[in-house]
Order: structure tokens, then C-alpha cells, then sequence
């Protein structure tokens, strides 16, 4: 038998106390790495073309949400930067 995600009691979701990134969209993480670094420094610390050639928030996101280990360096470095 599956465990069921949701809490009968409350019909929420259980909350994820180990995931560090629960709650926080990735067009924040995005956004939040491109202040702060800059698209050039992004490009050069995740060599990705989508930060290197011709980048955009909408572009690289799109990119992202299909390209799981891409997103997992975009979320490592984010979760670095913090």
C-alpha cells in the first residue's frame, strides 16, 4: 500500500521538511541568480546555452523545466548562494 501525500485531517500536503527548495518556484531561484550574479557569471558557472547565448528568464525556464539535470545545478548553486 502507497503512503498518500495528503493529511486526512486538513486535505493539505504533508510538508516536505527535508527538501530545503519546498516552496520556492524556480522562476524565483532564476531570478534570484541572475541578480546576482549576472547572465555572464551564470553562463560561466553552469556552462548552459541558454545562460550564454541570447539568455532570458522565459528562455532558460522553459529549458529548465524539461532538462532535470540542468535544474539540478541551477537549484545546487542556488542552494549554495543562499
Amino acid at each position: 500500500m502507497t503512503e498518500n501525500p495528503i493529511n486526512p485531517e486538513n486535505n493539505s500536503p504533508k510538508k516536505q521538511l527535508n527538501n530545503p527548495l519546498h516552496g520556492i518556484k524556480l522562476a524565483d531561484i532564476l531570478e534570484f541568480l541572475v541578480e546576482k550574479y549576472g547572465w555572464e557569471e551564470l553562463g560561466k558557472r553552469i556552462t548552459i546555452n541558454c545562460f550564454t547565448s541570447n539568455p532570458s528568464v522565459k528562455s532558460s525556464l522553459k529549458f529548465l523545466r524539461k532538462t532535470d539535470w540542468a535544474r539540478d545545478k541551477v537549484e545546487k548553486l542556488y542552494l549554495d548562494s543562499i
